[in-house]
């Protein structure tokens, strides 16, 4: 019987889903489980809640205790941290990158690179220097990628990976599925390893 895969469902402005793009894969990999790495946008879906900006922003004691929780957990795991001088930041162009090359293998190191990038170097994510200056990192070509990710086929397939998300009920990042277990927040990850196992 084929191993259950597990889905990693991330935003890019998330900084949780920071916490978890930094060691996902690790841990799938020593599981022995399948990844499929799943961006999409949380715009749309707080904008159906009658959000139009983080929660962290819209309630100031949650985002309080995010930053500090952050500056902990970071630490905790020994993980690069600088708090955004702008937050959320835009990550439609990094998402579009990802879905574009969510199959070539270098796409977990950008992902990666882009979340170091907005959350431990404070640099702009949605500038597309910034974002070419990634792929070319990579050793790949920036234009030809960038070119890619705005075909519009690629916007139509994040778009429809967003109302995927939807359907399956996401309300947050990180979120983690097996099957159609859903296992929300970067601490609910070994949860959805152990699940995987048990089903």
């Amino acid at each position: 019987m084929d191993a259950p895969r597990l889905q990693f469902w991330f935003e890019f402005a998330s900084t949780y889903s920071y916490l978890a793009a930094l060691h996902v894969e690790e841990v799938a990999r020593a599981a022995g489980v399948p990844l499929e790495w799943k961006p999409f946008l949380l715009g749309p879906i707080f904008y159906a809640q009658g959000w139009n900006d983080s929660p962290f922003n819209i309630y100031p004691a949650k985002g309080q205790y995010m930053w500090r929780d952050m500056e902990r957990r970071c630490a905790q795991y020994g993980q690069a941290w600088q708090r955004p001088t702008q937050f959320p930041r835009n990550g439609l162009l990094a998402a579009r990158v990802a879905c574009s090359a969510h199959a070539e293998p270098w796409c977990p190191a950008f992902v990666r690179a882009v979340y170091r990038a907005n959350f431990a170097e404070d640099r702009d994510i949605a500038d597309r220097d910034v974002i070419g200056s990634i792929v070319t990192a990579l050793g790949q070509p920036a234009a030809a990628v960038l070119e890619a990710a705005h075909t519009p086929d690629n916007k139509k397939r994040l778009r429809q990976q967003t109302e995927a998300a939807v359907q399956l009920g996401i309300f947050g990042a990180p979120t983690f599925v097996v099957g159609t277990e859903l296992f929300w927040g970067h601490d609910r990850l070994d949860d959805a390893i152990a699940w995987g196992r048990v089903g």
